[in-house]
This record gives C-alpha cells, sequence and structure tokens, in this order.
C-alpha cells in the first residue's frame, strides 16, 4: 500500500505540473503565429496601427512565454526526480527527443525572441519580421519533439530491452521520429493551441469593444484571431478521424474508455451526450451502460475502421478476450508477460554463473514473450482498464468545447465586420467572446486528461506500468514538494494575471 501511495501522489504532483504548465504552452503556440500574422501585414501594407497591434501582443506574449518557461524546466526535473525508474530504463529513447528539443527548438526560438521583443527599429523591417516568424516556428518545433517523445509512449516503436542492462534501447530513430501516433498527437495538440490562443485574442479584444475602447484595434485584431481559430478548428475536426483510428489500431481500451464500450459490436456509434450508470461494472453485461445517451450510428466505426461494419472493441472483450474477434484476454498476457520476467530472471543468473547454453535459451524464451512483459507486473485483469468515467467525460467536454469555439469563432468574424454603431445590440456575442478564452483552457486541460488518463496504467504501453516507473523515494518527500509546488505555481499564476491585466488595462497605446 505504501507503494501505491508513493505512486499517488507522484502522478498527483506531476499532473499538477502539467495542468500549471499547460497554461501557458498552447497559447505560445498559437500567439507566436498570430502575431507573426500581425506583422505580416504590417510589412506589406506599412499601416502603422498594425505595428502597434503587434507590438501590444507581443508583450503579452512575452510574460506569457517567461512564465511557462519556469512551470517547463520543473516538470523535466521530475522525471529524474519522480520517475527515476522510468528514466533509467528508458531515457537512452525518452531523452533523445527532448535533447533535440533543447539544442534546436529552444535554442532557436530563445535566440531570436531577443531579436523580436527588442529589436524594434534596431533592425530592419523584413529581418524583424524574420525573427518573429522564427520564434513562431521554433515555438512549434519545441511542442514537436517533446510529443515525439510523448507519443512514443503512447505507441513505443524502434527499440528493443536489453536483457544485460535492464534498459530500452533505441533501435531506429527514424521510427521514433516518424511514429505515426506521435505526428497525429503534434498535430492535434498545437491544432489546439491555435485555438486557445484565438479565444485569448478575442476575449481581450471583445473586453475592449465592451467598453468603447480601442474600438479599430479590437476589430483588427478579432478579425485576424476569429480567421485564425475558424481554420484550425476545422481542421480539429478533420483530425478527429486520424485520432480515433490511432487510437483503435494502438491504444482500443482507451477509445473504448472514451465512448464509454463495455460490449464491443459491429456499426458502433458515437455517444453525443450520455450519462453514465454508476452501477456498470467490468464484466457486467446485463447492467446498461448509461442512464441516458443521444448516439449517432455507425460513426465510430467509420472513423476508427473506415468501414461502418467495422467491430469495434468494448472494455469486456479487450479484458476477457474474444475468440471471435482474435482478442487476447489480459488473463493470458498476464501469464505471458510473467514468462517473460522469469526468463529474464534465469538469463540474469545464467548470465552470472557464464552458463551460456541457459543464457541463450532464456534469452528466446525472453524475446518470445516479451511485448507482453508489461502485463506480467498486474496482479487483476481489470488493472488494465483506465477510469472509465473520468475518460469518457473529459473527452465529451473538450469534443463538445470544440464544436462551440468552431460557432463562436464565426460569430466573432460577423463581430469584426459589424459597424461601431450596431455593436451595442451585440453585447452578448461580445460576453460569449470574453467566455470562451476560459473555456478554452477546460478544453486544453480535459484533452491531456483523456489522452493520459486513457492510456493509464501504462507509462509505456503494454511494456511498463506507472507503478513501476516511480522513484524510490519517502513519501514524505513528494508530498511537501506537491504543497509547496501549489503555493509557488499558485504564486505564478496570480503574478501573470496581474502583470497581464494591467497591460490589458493600459492598452495598445503604451509599449
Amino acid at each position: 500500500m505504501e507503494h501505491l501511495h508513493l505512486v499517488d501522489w507522484s502522478r498527483a504532483q506531476f499532473a499538477l505540473t502539467v495542468m500549471y504548465h499547460w497554461i501557458f504552452v498552447p497559447l505560445t503556440l498559437g500567439l507566436s503565429f498570430i502575431m507573426a500574422i500581425m506583422e505580416t501585414i504590417y510589412v506589406k501594407t506599412g499601416n502603422e496601427w498594425w505595428k502597434k497591434t503587434t507590438q501590444f501582443w507581443m508583450t503579452l506574449f512575452a510574460i506569457n512565454f517567461a512564465i511557462g518557461l519556469a512551470t517547463g524546466i520543473i516538470m523535466e526535473f521530475e522525471f529524474g526526480t519522480n520517475w527515476s525508474n522510468y528514466s533509467w530504463i528508458v531515457g537512452d529513447i525518452f531523452g533523445a527527443p527532448l535533447a533535440i528539443e533543447g539544442l534546436m527548438a529552444f535554442f532557436m526560438e530563445s535566440t531570436f525572441f531577443a531579436v523580436m521583443f527588442f529589436g524594434w527599429n534596431k533592425v530592419s523591417k523584413k529581418a524583424h519580421l524574420f525573427s518573429t516568424w522564427l520564434v513562431a516556428i521554433g515555438s512549434n518545433l519545441s511542442a514537436l519533439w517533446i510529443l515525439v517523445a510523448n507519443g512514443w509512449m503512447q505507441h513505443p516503436v524502434g527499440m528493443t530491452f536489453n536483457p544485460n542492462t535492464s534498459r530500452f534501447a533505441m533501435t531506429d530513430f527514424w521510427q521514433l521520429v516518424f511514429n505515426p501516433n506521435a505526428y497525429s498527437k503534434f498535430l492535434h495538440t498545437i491544432t489546439s493551441g491555435y485555438v486557445y490562443a484565438a479565444l485569448f485574442v478575442i476575449a481581450v479584444s471583445s473586453w475592449y469593444l465592451l467598453r468603447g475602447r480601442e474600438i479599430q484595434f479590437a476589430k483588427r485584431s478579432i478579425a485576424v484571431a476569429a480567421s485564425f481559430g475558424l481554420v484550425a478548428s476545422m481542421y480539429l475536426i478533420f483530425l478527429g478521424d486520424a485520432s480515433a483510428h490511432a487510437d483503435a489500431i494502438d491504444q482500443p481500451m482507451k477509445l473504448a474508455a472514451m465512448e464509454g464500450i463495455y460490449n464491443g459490436q459491429a456499426k458502433e456509434g458515437i455517444v453525443a451526450f450520455g450519462i453514465l450508470n454508476n452501477n456498470k461494472k467490468i464484466g457486467n453485461t446485463t447492467t446498461p451502460t448509461f442512464d441516458f445517451k443521444i448516439k449517432v450510428p455507425y460513426l465510430l466505426s467509420m472513423l476508427a475502421y473506415h468501414k461502418e461494419d467495422s467491430f469495434v472493441a468494448g472494455i469486456n472483450n479487450l479484458v476477457y478476450g474474444d475468440k471471435a474477434h482474435n482478442i487476447m484476454s489480459v488473463k493470458d498476457k498476464m501469464a505471458k508477460g510473467n514468462l517473460a520476467i522469469a526468463a529474464l530472471k534465469e538469463y540474469t543468473a545464467a548470465k552470472d554463473a557464464h552458463d551460456q547454453t541457459a543464457m541463450k535459451t532464456s534469452l528466446m524464451q525472453f524475446r518470445k514473450y516479451s511485448k507482453y512483459m508489461g502485463y506480467g507486473y498486474f496482479t487483476n485483469p481489470k488493472q488494465a482498464v483506465p477510469n472509465v468515467p473520468l475518460v469518457f467525460y473529459s473527452f465529451h467536454i473538450m469534443v463538445g468545447l470544440g464544436i462551440f469555439f468552431f460557432f463562436l469563432f464565426l460569430g466573432m468574424l460577423y463581430i469584426s465586420m459589424t459597424s461601431i454603431t450596431k455593436l451595442e445590440t451585440k453585447r452578448w456575442l461580445l460576453q460569449l467572446g470574453i467566455i470562451g478564452f476560459p473555456l478554452g483552457l477546460i478544453a486544453q486541460w480535459t484533452g491531456w486528461i483523456t489522452a493520459e488518463s486513457g492510456r493509464q496504467p501504462w507509462a509505456i504501453q503494454g511494456l511498463l506500468p506507472v507503478f513501476k516507473a516511480t522513484s524510490n523515494m519517502p513519501i514524505s518527500n513528494v508530498e511537501i514538494t506537491f504543497w509547496l509546488f501549489v503555493a509557488i505555481f499558485t504564486g505564478l499564476i496570480i503574478a501573470e494575471i496581474k502583470i497581464m491585466l494591467k497591460q490589458i488595462q493600459i492598452g495598445p497605446e503604451v509599449h
């Protein structure tokens, strides 16, 4: 129980750090491109209004960038402090994209940030514009390499387990880089960041319009942000197909939890809205899954396998097996995982005894069952199932908000073309524009909860459970630092909000 308690605290601390960090990151990803678009318009037209507009959003970008950097560094250190077993076992693979992110993407982003922020009237217009675009590209390249690492955790490829070191070793760097799961995750994440940043610009601009301030500035900012956000929203809808297909192939348990599917079937639909039955248990086939639901028929089968009559596995199929659809039970995977772990121990013992024949035999046995090794640490097949209500509701909140944002962007485009005299009758839409930003943060958080809670109990899908990835340390260490981080991060958030609000109150006239 002590070990499990340590895992809970370690997960809570990492989740806390990620959720605070993710307030800043998507805003950086999207706002950098919005700034670059605005400055491009300025360079093309020579209109000083666009320069003033760009500089205002650049100031808010800089505040956000600085605080986001602080939380990001802490998060990376936690891999060594709280998850040292994970770092030891997969550090040679997981560390590679993170190192590239620091050496290439972050270096480029940080270098040109100085030119972008301090270089007004010191370099030519085109040189300054070039630096702004490189900051935007560098920010998104940082996200690429981090999400390549995360995508590998969701779908491990390009590696093999070395029984001599008890570590995973990389065998194919390019397979790691071009992992389909990683690119699906990258595109979905950065596009959602573009939506989030567009909502931020719209919220601030709507506040000005409601107060009758900076009318021209606010309407131009809304026009750019709403157009940018609308294109990103449409692309997110398109990416839903790729994400569903990737989950169906690589993480069917996550897909089943996202849609609350316990018993799989062909021609499976998507639950547009549903309330889960709290009495539903794994293995129970008689209790209904939902108290209420609205379902779109066939759509999940189409998205997952691109055929309307495709079979989509449910939680019970995946836990207990389904011979008709060639699905192995978790219990059988546990048995094979135990054989892999036993063979690894035999190999180590034979190596110590310098018994080459026994080493060869045990290594062959290990290679045969190594892909099930992670299941060998389970004591109950139900451990393979994530928190279904958490994943289900997080996923549907994210999707529902995404649809709302699409229509909000359409409404804000209308606002950008509405005359000043008619804005008074559209105050409700401007108020929605302000509310959209905190809703955007909720969508960001629920998206990550879906992705990371959905792959539980795995630190590395199918190979390393989370409870085997933690550091061996006193629980009190994690408890103390958890509350310390709560205080520090809350202080940072309060500081950023105060600085942001002060700058917004000043407005674009002063830089």
